[in-house]
């Protein structure tokens, strides 16, 4: 598909033809069946830690939207897949530097080309997306989508970095937890739920 074919359907939010652009679901867990992923948030708390190269040691690192890594000692420096709700700027594409892009967000209007047509682009899907919504009773953070995702494949553990469910807010922005949509209790609630039920995911504590 061309970039104007891609333009119409973006802002028609036609589904089918941007989900051609996407790898399927079941190629994308199958990458990380036997893996040790690190999925890292974006807590402020995160960067009073030291688990920087904990996180670089990973199989498969993950990060989100813009991916701040205001240390190494804190945040490593490896990003191999970057799971995004939000448009990129040149430079973050250039200092994140991710082997593949996903877009999480269920507004395909924010989708761009440059990252529709990256290598291993993956669309993650709207009933997906409103499952999730159903099981929290809010939108769903791009963080509690890649748990709920990665929690459905074969990888060999999950863990979590930069995760307290905006105690300490986020490092991306200074909005509160009153200014953005979601509902970290519910997040916090389901997250422990789904740690309890599956031994491979773990929570690492800033």
């Amino acid at each position: 598909m061309s970039w104007l074919p891609f333009l119409l359907a973006r802002t028609l939010r036609r589904e089918t033809p941007l989900a051609t652009f996407s790898v399927a679901q079941s190629d994308l867990l199958a990458a990380l069946a036997g893996k040790r992923v690190a999925l890292i948030g974006n807590a402020r708390a995160l960067a009073e830690t030291d688990f920087g190269a904990e996180i670089d040691s990973a199989d498969l690192v993950i990060r989100i939207n813009r991916a701040p890594m205001p240390s190494a000692r804190s945040h490593g420096t490896r990003t191999d897949w970057l799971a995004l709700a939000t448009r990129l700027s040149a430079e973050d594409r250039t200092r994140i530097g991710p082997a593949r892009y996903l877009w999480m967000s269920p507004k395909r209007k924010r989708l761009d080309w440059e990252t529709a047509t990256s290598p291993g682009f993956y669309l993650y899907p709207l009933t997906d997306y409103t499952r999730l919504h159903a099981a929290l009773g809010a939108p769903p953070t791009t963080g509690a989508m890649m748990i709920d995702l990665i929690a459905r494949s074969d990888m060999a553990s999950l863990t979590l970095y930069g995760f307290d469910f905006f105690a300490s807010l986020s490092l991306s922005g200074r909005r509160t937890a009153e200014q953005v949509p979601h509902d970290f209790t519910s997040e916090a609630d389901w997250a422990a739920d789904l740690m309890a039920r599956d031994s491979r995911i773990t929570l690492r504590k800033s």
